[in-house]
């Protein structure tokens, strides 16, 4: 291994590009790690040590770091950081100890990162009920360009289950034949690269399609993005809806319609798993409708329906004691 005359922030550039090239990993898994590295970055030049060589990094540093971490509060909540967040920012400093491996760069170990005990009860997810997706798609008065495009989107993210940056990524040639169609299904490439298929209900399409009548109707509207914006006149650039403009969007109909603050895209996407548990679809189907990898990751569903059905238990079930 040779010692590299590059500070470690210097490698940043590099290492995207080793991640792109060599691992195949996402744009959106890109921006996260440089998101969190940048977290690292700005660390190293608060301890003025903005000029630290890879193999000049210590587990001291790693742990001063680490304690960073810890008492660092979120910038939205005001609360400090997770230890799940934590590691978020850690495991991103692991893969660029990683590249350097891969590179025959003398640094630390990967392995020297050691990652934060998570806290202590099992992980909960935040849905919403029926009523309150009610609530919000009828929040959406789909009577002009915008509304329309809003009321598709909520409606899509309802019905497929799509993550957000699945939904961003949807091309109108995608949807060219809907004109006789009830319902659809639909291919897409989830997280890491996984493909898997979708299901449009006639409900989520007939929305689509009285949003594409309006697309066709707009000029400079040239875009293959199937979710636009529509105030980008000059059509000078690509014209997609960007994740945080859909994330704006859904929180201002959050916020019309008085449903819970914590509403976000994701939620959406778990409320769609939510329900589909609670119809009593079996978790393998739930873990292919999501395209997750690991069947482990579809299990924490159970932990909600669970919860519903001791509640149920506690209400109906009888106790002999009690008279």
């Amino acid at each position: 291994m040779e010692k590299s005359s590059k500070p470690i922030k210097e490698h940043l550039l590099d290492f995207l590009d080793y991640c792109e090239v060599e691992k195949g990993l996402r744009n959106n898994t890109q921006e996260n790690y440089k998101k969190y590295l940048e977290k690292f970055f700005g660390w190293i030049d608060q301890t003025k040590n903005n000029s630290l060589l890879p193999h000049q990094l210590t587990p001291d540093h790693i742990w001063a770091y680490r304690l960073f971490l810890s008492r660092t509060p979120s910038p939205a909540t005001g609360k400090l950081l997770s230890k799940g967040t934590q590691n978020y920012y850690l495991v991103a400093l692991r893969a660029i100890l990683a590249y350097f491996v891969a590179k025959d760069v003398f640094s630390l170990p990967p392995g020297k990162v050691v990652l934060s005990k998570a806290d202590k009860g099992q992980k909960t997810i935040k849905f919403l009920t029926l009523e309150q997706i009610g609530k919000l798609l009828s929040s959406v008065e789909p009577k002009d360009a915008i509304s329309m495009r809003d009321r598709a989107i909520l409606e899509s993210f309802f019905s497929t289950g799509l993550r957000i940056a699945e939904l961003v990524t949807l091309n109108l040639e995608q949807f060219n034949s809907l004109k006789e169609k009830k319902d659809m299904e639909l291919g897409v490439i989830g997280k890491g690269g996984k493909p898997r298929v979708v299901y449009f209900s006639k409900r989520a399409l007939s929305y689509i399609k009285q949003y594409l009548k309006i697309r066709n109707d707009i000029k400079n509207a040239n875009t293959k993005a199937l979710f636009i914006n529509f105030r980008d006149t000059k059509g000078e650039s690509d014209s997609r809806l960007t994740p945080r403009s859909i994330e704006r969007m859904v929180k201002k109909y959050a916020l019309l319609s008085g449903i819970p603050i914590f509403t976000t895209p994701h939620t959406l996407r778990h409320s769609y798993a939510t329900d589909l548990l609670n119809q009593g679809v079996d978790l393998r189907s739930i873990q292919e409708f999501l395209g997750h990898s690991n069947i482990a990751t579809t299990q924490i569903y159970t932990h909600v329906t669970n919860k519903r059905l001791r509640d149920i238990h506690h209400q109906f079930h009888s106790d002999p004691d009690k008279k």
